[in-house]
């Protein structure tokens, strides 16, 4: 296990930058989760810290040491691949040990570090059989092992899971996070699906245009989203963003909005703050995530968003609710059965919960 620390880190390709000025810190254990939309550098930061792609500026350090003119063999880090990579023509077994064959571990060593890998990925029933005898999950755990055999100080994961089927999916995820959990080795994982990071991360880093949009846990990012980018991209259904004016009414701070000028969408967030002061009379954004939004069978109150209700979307657990509000589309999550298409409703706020962005800047305003 070991510490990773990525400073100032760049990458250029000519004239284009594919990475610029990356800091971020993992602690001895943690699981870091690379999370972004395609090509928004994660897959190239993690290269950089496997050694198979040089940066152009700053310093990849693992446990203390700078490793940037490190070659990739000698840097004690595994990584696994979104293809499984595996020897079509080798068994399990020599799948496995294929890398310390290479490294000249002795017979006992490799029998001693299958028996223990097989045993944690449930494949001793498998170690006989090649790769087209596995099915995608069983392939993925093959791949895995070859890493774990090694022990190495950092794990590295390339999308490993998007090959695979939904149930598969969720079943690795489920293997990943217990591998985690037992060998508490510092972990690396860069994929697209929010899923996979919210359930598997201890730290989340959200990534875009080469940049670090923020680093959190997953609870934090999804409640307390810097900015309008993390808002949108993180949660699905995504977050509701309205646009609007922030006005002071006595002593309240009240959002309006809406697309339809003539019946603006009304929601006093309460006594106004001092971090809302300043934005009185400015544009800004309002943030809601779907749950966030109460179903109320009141169709007249101020107090509550008057919306249609456009489509519902049964889930079984939720009903994924799209509602028209002046103007506005808006995406609720009610409890299974509520909702009908066309019924008139209202909408009560979780204001305890609800946010405000800068609509210039796109930074989260700070109550």
């Amino acid at each position: 296990m070991a510490s990773l620390n990525i400073r100032n880190v760049e990458k250029h390709y000519g004239d284009l930058r594919t990475l610029k000025g990356v800091n971020i810190d993992v602690e001895d254990g943690e699981f870091l989760v690379l999370l972004g939309p395609s090509g928004c550098g994660k897959s190239t930061l993690l290269s950089a810290i496997a050694g198979l792609a040089p940066v152009s500026s700053g310093q990849i350090v693992i446990d203390g040491v700078v490793v940037n003119d490190i070659e990739s063999a000698k840097r004690d880090i595994a990584m696994v691949f979104q293809s499984y990579a595996l020897y079509p023509t080798m068994t399990v077994r020599r799948n496995l040990t294929f890398g310390m064959r290479v490294r000249g571990a002795s017979r006992q060593q490799q029998d001693e570090a299958v028996k223990r890998v097989a045993g944690i990925l449930q494949l001793d029933q498998l170690l006989d059989r090649k790769p087209s005898q596995l099915s995608g999950g069983q392939r993925q755990r093959v791949a895995m092992g070859r890493a774990m055999v090694r022990q190495p100080k950092i794990f590295l994961f390339d999308e490993p899971l998007s090959n695979l089927d939904a149930k598969l999916r969720t079943d690795m995820r489920a293997e990943i996070k217990k591998l985690h959990l037992r060998e508490k080795t510092t972990t690396v994982y860069v994929t697209h699906d929010q899923i996979e990071a919210m359930t598997l991360a201890t730290k989340i880093v959200v990534m875009q245009g080469g940049e670090v949009q923020q680093i959190g846990s997953p609870q934090t990012i999804y409640e307390h989203p810097e900015n309008l980018f993390v808002a949108r991209f993180i949660g699905s259904p995504a977050m509701n963003c309205i646009n609007g004016t922030l006005k002071l009414e006595g002593a309240d701070a009240v959002f309006v909005g809406g697309a339809q000028a003539t019946a603006g969408l009304r929601v006093n967030l309460g006594a106004i703050s001092e971090g809302y002061r300043p934005y009185v009379g400015k544009k800004v954004v309002l943030g809601v995530r779907p749950e966030w939004l109460a179903h109320s069978a009141d169709t007249t109150s101020p107090e509550l968003i008057q919306a249609v209700v456009d489509v519902v979307e049964p889930t079984g657990s939720d009903n994924f609710v799209i509602l028209l509000a002046c103007g506005e589309t808006l995406m609720a999550r009610f409890a299974p059965g509520v909702g009908v298409t066309g019924q008139r409703v209202g909408l009560a706020v979780d204001l305890s919960k609800a946010l405000l962005f800068d609509a210039t800047t796109e930074q989260r305003i700070a109550r």
